[in-house]
């Protein structure tokens, strides 16, 4: 089985849609669920003006019903409260397009006479239907014990110290801060920091970490490139607006380490096969280990800014500055439930392709049945053996 979905919608038409297909029978959904991630992409100090505005609630029109789903494709609809603003008005011609956006490259690409169709559709106001497929995703695992979350690490020069609270306490500790970020006191030079920029009318970047955890040993592959676990979770990381970098574990660290300090070293802890360090942040070769997955994204500073900057007026033939579109002075936090959903999705379909089933009561009994890290389930014969003749 392999789970997909689609988004579709403008950031100021009448609504957005996702289709999750692949999702098996049997899980209990209600919108309650989704609406709570919903509630907290809207939520982030230096967000914009528009999250004042909507209010995003999800309507489930398929795939589910009396309250479960039943292994069709689940449809998902969320109405933009702003459109009556658009609807049936003109709208001023977009001619200058704004650096670090689709405005211009989307116009080479699909021929446009207004950059305005590659601004509503390239908008990050797409995620909202992603963090309402990634709801259902999350909510998926946690039927098995995965749980996956997320924080903010650091914003422009300020970054957070951590490294000694468990990943859960982080998790609610940022919940429990505007900016998302686990540590108080870090927390508030952010807050500064994103209020200065404010008031100089820029944007600020960051960098958010996403934890997987109670993650089985198994899952993705390592014998094809596209299989590899790592490679999809970087893969759907990177889609996502304004981020522009990934690292899984201690990639960047570890490649200034000698290859005996790269590494995890496995010991033996009565018959499981441990390992005191997570250097490699949850894969080894492609597949699951066992260990807390780790990413860390760095998002850039969003490219709308109050102060203009340089560009051309496509229509005017001449050098111009960017007029100003509504947007957020600084979406990083904002972005940790994004990436917690589009990990959410790459990991729910890598247990499906682990395990495959088309209800829950098959899938978690063969789940149970999964092999772990331990000598049991690692019988070796201990002879020689011709492989190949």
């Amino acid at each position: 089985m392999s789970l997909r979905f689609l988004t579709a919608g403008e950031s100021h038409g009448p609504s957005l849609t996702a289709i999750l297909d692949g999702i098996p029978a049997g899980l209990p959904l209600i919108p309650d669920i989704i609406n709570k991630d919903l509630a907290r992409r809207q939520q982030g100090y230096g967000s914009g003006g528009r999250m004042k505005i909507e209010k995003d609630t999800v309507q489930i029109t398929g795939g589910v019903m009396a309250g479960e789903t039943t292994g069709a494709p689940i449809a998902l609809i969320v109405q933009n409260d702003d459109h009556v603003k658009w609807k049936g008005k003109e709208v001023e011609p977009m001619t200058a397009p704004r650096p670090g956006h689709a405005d211009l490259t989307g116009a080479v690409k699909y021929g446009y006479k207004d950059l305005r169709p590659a601004l509503e559709r390239a908008s990050a106001r797409e995620t909202t239907m992603r963090v309402a497929a990634g709801a259902v995703c999350k909510h998926f695992l946690n039927q098995f014990g995965i749980v996956v979350g997320g924080y903010v690490a650091s914003i422009g020069e300020v970054t957070a110290n951590f490294n000694d609270v468990p990943y859960e306490e982080r998790f609610q500790r940022a919940e429990e801060s505007d900016v998302r970020c686990p540590d108080p006191k870090s927390a508030q030079l952010m807050r500064d920091e994103i209020e200065k920029i404010i008031h100089g009318k820029n944007t600020l970047g960051g960098i958010l970490e996403i934890i997987a955890l109670n993650l089985p040993v198994g899952l993705g592959s390592f014998v094809q490139w596209d299989r590899r676990l790592e490679a999809k979770l970087a893969h759907a990381i990177m889609s996502v607006q304004a981020i522009k970098g990934v690292e899984v574990g201690d990639a960047f660290e570890n490649a200034r380490r000698i290859g005996t300090q790269a590494h995890d070293s496995i010991n033996l802890q009565h018959d499981n096969l441990q390992r005191a360090t997570n250097r490699a942040g949850g894969t080894e070769g492609g597949v699951s280990n066992g260990q807390p997955i780790i990413i860390r994204a760095a998002m850039k500073p969003i490219a709308t800014t109050l102060l203009p900057q340089p560009t051309v007026d496509l229509a005017l033939k001449a050098d111009a500055s960017t007029k100003y579109e509504r947007s957020d002075f600084c979406p990083v936090p904002r972005a940790v439930p994004i990436l917690e959903a589009m990990v959410a999705f790459v990991l729910a379909d890598a247990l499906l392709e682990k395990i495959g089933g088309d209800s829950l009561n098959e899938m978690k009994p063969r789940f149970e049945m999964l092999r772990k890290a331990t000598l049991d389930d690692l019988p070796m014969d201990n002879i020689p053996h011709i492989f190949w003749e």
